[in-house]
């Protein structure tokens, strides 16, 4: 009959627990919408810090302020040193275990027949070794499961990064949009409040009737209310940038501006490149592998746990003469460890783990076409908003030059104010466009080059 050891190295080439995702599907050849984005700018390298090609200085010391203020970026990185401990703990579990340790013992027995009691002295100096042998990979399995983990964790924290530099340049484009908007709505106030000024002179002449007046009132009072509404939006997200850098709204301020960043050159961009570069694919496929090693883990329960074992010492009466050949004591052992019956528990702790490794399996297969999506959005988005903006462009000259033509009929007592105030509505309506347009394609300009920069360096070989 073979030996406990023995007969669990044999079993050892019969185990196999190590499963492996499958493979990932390869990227489409092309983007549909690439055609016209690809026209607009040769292929570039983007810089990890992508939103410097705004040229913005102060979109700049924003994102440096966030890196270090943003108090979500700061529960993500204590969350990858957390990982990394777990990992080195994993690691090191592979290895022995060795402890030391001394004690003193001093009884008392009391006398029982012949035998003489009395009081005794019992002192040790010991030795303890312990190492289990992982043959059926479940320790190494573990490590994997934990550098994968440590990886995701990493992935999570540049993925949280460059979610809060996108938001951070979103919210700063609206900003910037509302107080365009508002200089926009400053103005037309100052017109209308001549226009009404015009009116109430051409009434007070008799030229006119009260309804112009009431009519150029009210245009005015409604750009008014809108310059008001603006100005609470304006304020609104200067607070959002504020708690983006970690800071109390009431002490920060951003000095205003109606300057929108320039339009930044976009590069080509291929699948393969996204499925390569975006965090949050990283991240989703490293969970996949580790739910795929906790199938490894959960199939290395069945198999019988193997322990060496040995300890050393000495054990005497005397410290003074402990440590001597007569009083050295010492031991060489191994275990296997195999539960009998555990109700059906190991059977569903793998049936649980492959059920988790299908549920990571779809969530990287939909974080990959999530990705895809958004840059097939960003792309259209880029692509149409500069042909919408050029159009918009002649509407608002046409609507401007409209605006004009109309005053000075007005003046020539030809039309009402009726058809001044729908003048001025159709004018402030285009120039707003105008704004909205070119803050979405700054939007997609700058999404897309998101999805090229951001990324951490490599994790350090040395764990």
């Amino acid at each position: 009959m073979l030996p406990p050891l023995a007969l669990a190295l044999l079993m050892a080439g019969c185990a196999v627990t190590a499963k492996h995702p499958p493979v990932e599907a390869p990227p489409p050849a092309s983007f549909k919408g690439a055609a016209e984005w690809q026209r607009v700018a040769p292929q570039m390298a983007v810089p990890e810090a992508w939103w410097t090609m705004f040229k913005d200085p102060v979109l700049d010391g924003l994102q440096a302020d966030l890196v270090v203020g943003n108090q979500n970026l700061a529960v993500a990185l204590a969350q990858v040193a957390s990982a990394q401990a777990v990992l080195k703990a994993s690691q090191s579990a592979i290895f022995p275990t060795l402890s030391v340790g001394a004690g003193s013992t001093r009884s008392a027995t009391p006398q029982s027949g012949n035998v003489q009691g009395g009081v005794s002295t019992s002192n040790s100096l010991t030795a303890n070794a312990a190492w289990e042998i992982d043959l059926w990979g479940r320790l190494s399995e573990g490590v994997k499961a934990a550098g994968a983990s440590y990886q995701a964790s990493r992935d999570d924290l540049a993925a949280l990064r460059l979610s809060a530099q996108a938001t951070l340049m979103q919210s700063y484009l609206a900003l910037r949009v509302a107080e365009a908007q508002q200089a926009l709505l400053e103005r037309t106030v100052a017109a209308n409040q001549r226009a009404l000024d015009l009116t109430e002179a051409r009434y007070a002449g008799g030229v006119v009737a009260q309804t112009d007046v009431l009519q150029a009132r009210t245009q005015l009072r409604s750009v008014q209310s809108q310059l008001s509404d603006t100005r609470v939006t304006r304020a609104q997200l200067e607070h959002g940038i504020a708690l983006l850098l970690g800071k109390l709204p009431g002490q920060f301020q951003l000095p205003p501006s109606a300057m929108l960043p320039e339009l930044p050159p976009v590069p080509e961009l291929v699948p393969s490149m996204l499925l390569a570069q975006r965090p949050d694919i990283a991240a989703a496929r490293a969970r996949q592998t580790v739910a795929y090693a906790q199938i490894g883990i959960a199939d290395a329960a069945f198999f019988p746990s193997v322990t060496l074992s040995a300890s050393a010492g000495y054990r005497g009466a005397s410290w003074s003469k402990l440590v001597s050949a007569p009083n050295l004591l010492w031991s060489l052992g191994a275990a296997v460890a195999e539960p009998l019956f555990d109700g059906g528990q190991r059977r569903l702790a793998s049936d649980q783990a492959r059920a988790s490794a299908d549920v990571a399996t779809a969530n990287y297969r939909q974080a990959v076409l999530t990705a895809f999506q958004e840059v097939e959005d960003n792309l259209v988005q880029f692509a149409e908003s500069g042909v919408s903006l050029a159009l918009q462009h002649d509407a608002f000259e046409a609507a401007q030059r409209n605006l004009e033509l109309v005053l000075d009929q007005y003046r020539a007592g030809t039309v009402s104010f009726l058809n001044v105030s729908a003048a001025q509505t159709s004018a402030l309506s285009a120039e707003g466009n105008v704004l909205t347009l070119r803050n979405r394609q700054l939007v997609a300009a700058g999404l897309l080059l998101k999805n090229l920069g951001g990324r951490l360096p490599p994790p350090s070989t040395q764990q």
